[in-house]
């Protein structure tokens, strides 16, 4: 009887009792460790969510000694860094069967750790979980088993030898055949897997450190955040990392919404997150944020991700608190604030960002710059638009369901990848849209999206420009409907005219990546915020354009006018009346009294306006056969005319005294006008720009003009600067070349605001100029405080029609690989005997066009030199290249006198390699050191026979050779792994290329002209390939 109630209560509430312990020891170590543990200095895993069961490791292992040294250090690693661990309690299961909650713990663990010692095949209880692990990982669902081998060798465990075959003479007397066969079969299939021997003199701290890094690398692989593969999103990832390893603790992700931020910061987030302590990635914290409770919620969320726990806050103050008491004692945690806000201020809700240690990390995703004004450090990543290839790869997942479209939906394809203009999120959305459609389909809607954006698209888009002023509303729809890559000067005058504070209004938008002024100083706008705008002025009237506040389609635009149509909400007109069969006169403006802004190119205007549009400020006439004879100048702010018959008779340039608001003149290539206007009487011109009046000369009196910022009047006749130049303290910008000016005044060394002269072609004696230049073109290198010019960035000292001299320097000013740059600089000679040093603070140097030269100075003295371009007809050797250990970037063109490039090798961090035109060049130095080379170009050079250490360059995407007419071969090329691009054109003397299977990421090559290349040989293999010329 008493042996009949023992087996009940083994049977039933035993089991019971069991499960509890079981379950509810590591929840007790948690609690104790959390009060009596300091966090760890190692790393370990983020905060996991857990598979299908409660535990992500199961221990496996049989006997006291291996129960408490190894397997409960081990255990006790795994659990004080937040990985819950199921720790076998064998003693507890003595006389049970394997019940459904073990084997559910089993089944529901990520990975298995067998723990084989020499005792470990003594008890069932081991081999049964051994061979529900082996079945689990056999079935395919994603387990990972880490087997260790503790004080046995693994020939042992997988043969049954040594120690394993003495206790299965034992298990073969209580089990059948068929029990012990699946046992040994467990013990054979995770013996041949790879794991960790543990011998008498095995460090076993060592053993256990890397067994924790090996299941935290699993479990986070399990767990990313970004599930499926982000089309070209690597190099993003380095970038972003690139910022985190230099030391300040906010890594900031800032672009136009919809442009990938979001997934960049998952992605990078996935690379580096096993790296810290503790990790936490909030998703679109301006949601969260917008709600009451917002910042408390947020805050939970960022202590309960840390602590691995779910905890509350009451309030902020008490959330401040315990992240400073709870968080910020991680040696190194990293945290991911998505989508936030320029309202969102750091301290209101994590605290002092000083209480965080050094080793923290902070990524923030924001389309507003201003969110980072409350920081001291941080470094910002604005990531570009995806380049057509990357995003037809995105399109054609999303609308084919594979990397590339069937070849009769290219065109369209690309036609619609074009329309998404480099946005993710548009590509996605439109590939999404066109998905299992068909043809007519996708010709109808390109058709409508090249007008109206996808509605996704739209909406997200929307979201931002919902939250701007009033102020900010209308001149970002000013700026899509007209003003997109339009000079942002001229608007400004407008916009502030009618009081909307452009200067802050455009320096708002351009921070809230809305828009962006161009290196040109012009409005740059997304395609797809553009068809935003058109689209919101469109929703005012979808029937009658005219009806609306603006209109952009010159059909429109023709067709109201045509019929006297329009309404005093039109502020802006601007049309194209090349195609248009009728002259303008006082009738097709009569409706149109609100007009602010009238931009009228090609057309014929007649009459007298004087009496109509009273709220003219803009004028525009461009490329106009007739003008009126008068236009009412009360309220002009700004007058352009440029190719109009307009002469120094025009009844405007009388009344031009009444235009007490004007703020810019511009009066270009008007053959008609003989005399500078009088302008005395308009003080307030900022802008007076007369270039290209061939015919306008005489004397230019400028005293009065006291807020001028920029005068212009370049290839005109104009002989004389009368009046005292050095008391307009806010000119910042002269550019009078090919002038006819004799001199300029001695006064201009006043002008300390002054920051661009252009004096080209002018023979005249160059006074002293102010120290404020950033940028000077002359055509003699005579200037008396040269170099006291400490701001001087840009520096280019011409001689024009002698042939003479020309010496181009440049800080940071000129892109090295603009092209265009260089054709304009074409024919040029240059002097630089009389400079035998450069200046030490150069960053950027660009020498070009010299044909009796021989040699530069040497240019060991620039060390913080990053960018070299060379085009100088004469040079036979360049002295001190090897000393410039910053350069990343070094263009050598048009060098045929040159003889060698000694020094080459000593450019470590050298990126970009262009060697052209170098006639006499034999050889190379070895490549092998440039071990950061992406791109590298050889171009007419013929006599070059071959390219040592090519194969060394791992990084290397762009490999081109051109017109090398000896060179033999190309050895190396097969183990350029990184190679995207291959050209090799013209290069008759090579004969064999090696197999190019290995090239995984090849996906543009071009063979031509290499007469002797019979085969190339692993284009079959090559599955990123996408354009294949061979000739």
């Amino acid at each position: 009887m008493e042996q009949m109630i023992w087996s009940f209560l083994w049977s039933e509430v035993g089991v019971v009792l069991l499960m509890l312990v079981l379950l509810a020891g590591p929840l007790l170590y948690l609690l104790i460790s959390s009060k009596s543990s300091s966090p760890s200095s190692g790393s370990s895993s983020m905060n996991l969510p857990l598979p299908a069961g409660d535990y992500e490791v199961f221990l496996n292992f049989r006997g006291a000694d291996v129960r408490y040294h190894f397997a409960d250090s081990l255990y006790t690693c795994l659990v004080k860094n937040g990985i819950r661990t199921f720790f076998d309690e064998e003693e507890l299961r003595k006389g049970m069967e394997m019940g459904p909650v073990l084997m559910k713990s089993i089944e529901g663990s990520k990975i298995y750790i067998p723990i084989f010692s020499p005792d470990y095949a003594s008890s069932s209880w081991p081999l049964r979980e051994l061979a529900h692990m082996v079945k689990c990982y056999e079935h395919g669902k994603g387990h990972i088993i880490l087997p260790i081998f503790y004080m046995v060798k693994t020939r042992d465990v997988k043969y049954q030898q040594g120690p394993f075959e003495k206790s299965f003479r034992q298990l073969a007397k209580k089990y059948d055949s068929e029990t012990i066969t699946g046992w040994k079969k467990a013990l054979q299939t995770v013996g041949e897997m790879k794991g960790w021997t543990v011998s008498p003199s095995t460090r076993q701290g060592v053993t256990i450190d890397e067994v924790f890094s090996s299941v935290r690398s699993h479990l986070m692989e399990n767990y990313k955040l970004v599930t499926g593969q982000l089309v070209g999103i690597d190099p993003h990832i380095e970038q972003v990392k690139g910022l985190l390893h230099k030391g300040v603790k906010i890594v900031g992700i800032q672009g136009m919404s919809g442009i990938g931020k979001t997934n960049i910061a998952k992605a990078v987030y996935d690379s580096i997150s096993a790296q810290f302590d503790r990790c936490c990635f909030v998703e679109d914290v301006r949601a969260i944020l917008s709600k009451s409770d917002g910042i408390v919620t947020l805050q939970n969320k960022i202590l309960s991700d840390i602590l691995r726990y779910d905890t509350k806050v009451r309030d902020a103050s008490q959330g401040i608190q315990k992240i400073k008491d709870r968080v910020c004692c991680w040696n190194n945690i990293l945290i991911v604030l998505d989508n936030i806000d320029e309202w969102f201020v750091f301290a209101d809700t994590l605290g002092d960002l000083t209480h965080f240690r050094s080793k923290s990390r902070f990524i923030i995703t924001t389309v507003d710059e201003r969110v980072f004004k409350f920081f001291q450090e941080y470094e910002l990543y604005q990531p570009e638009g995806m380049n057509a290839y990357i995003a037809l790869q995105l399109f054609s997942r999303h609308a084919f369901g594979t990397d590339y479209p069937p070849q009769e939906y290219i065109s369209l394809s690309e036609d619609f990848v074009k329309v998404a203009a480099g946005l993710p999120l548009a590509v996605k959305a439109i590939g999404s849209l066109l998905f299992r459609k068909d043809k007519s389909f996708w010709g109808a809607k390109l058709i409508q999206l090249q007008d109206i954006p996808p509605a996704m698209v739209q909406e997200r888009l929307k979201i931002i420009y919902m939250d701007l002023t009033p102020e900010e509303k209308h001149i970002f729809l000013d700026i899509a409907c007209y003003f997109i890559g339009q000079d942002f000067n001229e608007p400004s005058y407008l916009w502030s005219d009618c009081n909307l504070h452009p200067l802050i209004v455009i320096d708002t938008l351009c921070l809230k990546s809305l828009i962006k002024i161009d290196e040109r100083n012009k409005f740059w706008m997304h395609d797809q915020y553009r068809i935003l705008g058109r689209a919101i002025v469109r929703e005012e009237d979808i029937l009658n354009p005219w009806k609306r506040s603006r209109m952009w389609s010159n059909k429109d635009v023709l067709d109201m006018l045509r019929d006297k149509e329009g309404t005093e909400r039109l502020e802006v007109l601007i049309v194209d009346m090349t195609a248009a069969d009728f002259v303008l006169t006082q009738k097709e403006f009569h409706k149109l009294s609100g007009l602010r802004y009238l931009n009228v190119s090609h057309g014929r205007l007649s009459g007298n306006f004087k009496k109509i549009l009273p709220n003219l400020c803009w004028l525009r006439l461009h490329y106009c056969h007739s003008i009126p004879i008068d236009f009412n100048v009360k309220k002009l702010v700004i007058l352009d005319l440029f190719l109009c018959p307009v002469g120094d008779n025009w009844r405007c340039w009388d009344r031009i005294k009444e235009a007490c608001r004007l703020k810019a003149i511009t009066v270009s290539s008007c053959d008609n006008m003989r005399e500078v206007p009088d302008l005395f009487g308009c003080r307030r011109l900022e802008w007076i720009n007369f270039g290209l009046c061939v015919n306008m000369g005489g004397e230019f009196h400028i005293g009065n003009f006291k807020v001028l910022r920029v005068l212009k009047f370049s290839d005109t006749k104009i002989t004389k600067l009368k009046g005292d130049i050095g008391r307009l303290q806010n000119l910042q910008e002269i550019k009078v070349e090919y002038s006819r000016l004799r001199e300029i005044p001695a006064s201009i060394g006043k002008l300390s605001s002054l920051k661009i002269l252009d004096l080209r072609g002018l023979q005249i004696e160059v006074p002293e100029l102010p120290t404020s230049l950033k940028r000077l073109t002359l055509s003699s290198p005579r200037v008396p405080n040269l170099l006291e010019l400490s701001k001087l960035k840009d520096l280019m000292l011409m001689q024009v029609g002698n042939g003479q001299d020309a010496l181009v320097l440049h800080q940071k000013s000129v892109d090295p690989n603009d092209q265009n740059h260089y054709s304009r600089r074409r024919g040029m000679r240059t002097l630089i005997s009389s400079s035998p040093t450069l200046p030490s603070s150069l960053n950027t140097l660009l020498i070009q066009g010299c044909q009796p030269l021989e040699r530069l100075p040497n240019l060991a003295d620039l060390s913080t030199l990053t960018s070299l371009t060379l085009s100088i007809i004469g040079v036979r050797r360049i002295a001190g290249l090897g000393e410039l250990r910053m350069l990343e970037v070094f263009h050598l063109l048009s060098a045929p006198n040159l003889i060698n490039l000694n020094g080459l090798i000593h450019l470590d961090l050298l990126m970009d390699l262009r060697v052209s035109g170098c006639t006499i060049l034999r050889k190379l130095p070895s490549l092998s050191n440039l071990t950061r080379l992406k791109k590298l170009e050889i171009i007419d050079c013929p006599l070059l026979s071959e390219i040592q250490g090519l194969g060394e360059l791992g990084d290397l995407s762009i490999l081109r050779m051109r017109r090398c007419y000896q060179l033999n071969g190309v050895m190396g090329l097969d183990k350029l792994e990184s190679l995207q691009e291959l050209v090799i054109t013209h290069c008759p003397s090579i004969v064999k290329l090696p197999d190019l299977s290995a090239l995984v990421h090849l996906w543009d090559m071009e063979i031509a002209g290499c007469y002797h290349l019979t085969e190339v040989t692993g284009i079959e293999r090559l599955e990123s390939l996408y354009v294949l010329l061979i000739d």
